[in-house]
């Protein structure tokens, strides 16, 4: 009877049904059996093409040629017809104007100044209060503000007579003004000629007065003033010359006063030497870039105090003594003012005068007393 109840229960309905639930759970995972390694073969046969570009291929690929090496030409200097006859640098015009010399206040309350990183000379030389004054000669460029504008003194119109300049001023010393007034030097003084000016309320007077060559210009055309010149010439090396005599002088300070020093420090990659007042980069106002020279000339010349206010008298003729300084080199070197302009000399005979490399100069003039190298020193 057991065995009977046991055969109907193995073949009961509900056997048969739970039978083939299980038959067909059997059937729906064989073919995903079937399928998985035929799904990584074709996995790995991927990757193989994908590594190797064939699948299977594993014959070392042949390396690509490099690149080929392309030079790049040098950028060639533009070439010009005309010389500046100031800096020696090539213009793309005849350059016969006149020249501007304007003199430019160097008080601590007058800087940074406008103007002087686009003149082609700059000459600097002591006034009043130990404190020094440029004479700034715009020929080449044109910056758009020079300023600010202070009086002028007998010796800077000797610097600027001798450059056939127009003097643009403010005013000057007694003797000053009275060699302007019986001479037939072109100048422009502030004074009674106001329209040509304009004063600045960002800083206090006198240092706040400015002018700009578009009014100097109409100015010269107002007053009938000549505007030609057969100007003096400069000598001036090849633009590749390498100075190759002298000291090494990459750094040059120049003490004017113990309250009034000035450096110049060599860039070997803008090939200039960098100005510094009172330790810190002198910058142009205008620009912001801090004024350079390619050539420095500091020359040793007599001084002499003439009143009580401490206005002086400054010989700017020569002979004398100074150094010539270019490309980091320093050269001793003899002064005098030949032709208009203050040139060096390698020889004590001065017969052999020193070309500047092409580029603006700065010529610093210091007191001869008690010596050159009490006023300057380079290392």
């Amino acid at each position: 009877m057991r065995i009977v109840e046991n055969v109907w229960k193995q073949d009961s309905p509900v056997t048969r049904r739970k039978e083939r639930k299980a038959m067909r759970k059997l059937e729906r995972s064989a073919p995903m059996r079937r399928r998985t390694p035929f799904m990584l073969t074709l996995l790995t046969l991927a990757l193989l093409t994908a590594c190797t570009g064939k699948p299977g291929d594993t014959t070392p690929q042949p390396e690509q040629p490099p690149a080929p090496h392309v030079e790049t030409p040098p950028t060639e200097q533009p070439k010009y017809a005309y010389t500046a006859p100031f800096t020696g640098l090539g213009s793309p015009v005849k350059l016969e104007q006149r020249p501007i010399m304007v003199m430019i206040n160097n008080a601590p309350a007058a800087r940074p100044q406008s103007g002087l990183n686009q003149a082609d000379l700059v000459y600097e030389v002591l006034a009043e209060g130990e404190m020094t004054r440029f004479l700034a000669v715009f020929h080449s460029q044109r910056p758009d503000v020079i300023g600010p504008v202070r009086s002028i003194r007998q010796y800077f119109i000797e610097i600027g007579v001798g450059l056939d300049a127009v003097l643009v001023h403010a005013g000057g010393s007694p003797e000053a003004l009275a060699t302007l007034a019986r001479s037939d030097y072109s100048h422009l003084d502030e004074i009674p000629n106001g329209r040509y000016f304009w004063r600045e309320t960002f800083r206090n007077p006198p240092h706040n007065l400015y002018t700009k060559p578009d009014l100097i210009e109409q100015a010269i055309r107002d007053k009938g003033m000549r505007t030609n010149s057969d100007l003096p010439r400069m000598s001036f090396l090849p633009a590749d010359a390498e100075i190759t005599g002298g000291e090494p002088a990459s750094q040059i300070d120049i003490t004017f006063h113990r309250l009034n020093k000035a450096a110049f420090q060599y860039d070997n990659e803008k090939k200039k030497y960098l100005r510094l007042t009172d330790g810190k980069p002198h910058l142009d106002l205008t620009t912001g870039e801090q004024l350079s020279a390619t050539n420095v000339l500091v020359i040793a010349a007599r001084h002499r105090v003439l009143d009580k206010e401490g206005r002086r008298q400054v010989d700017v003729v020569g002979p004398g003594d100074g150094y010539l300084f270019e490309q980091g080199m320093a050269r001793k070197i003899k002064w005098k003012r030949q032709g208009g302009i203050i040139r060096a000399y390698e020889d004590a005979a001065m017969t052999k005068e020193l070309p500047l490399l092409p580029g603006n100069t700065w010529v610093e003039i210091v007191p001869n007393a008690p010596s050159l190298s009490h006023y300057v020193k380079y290392q």
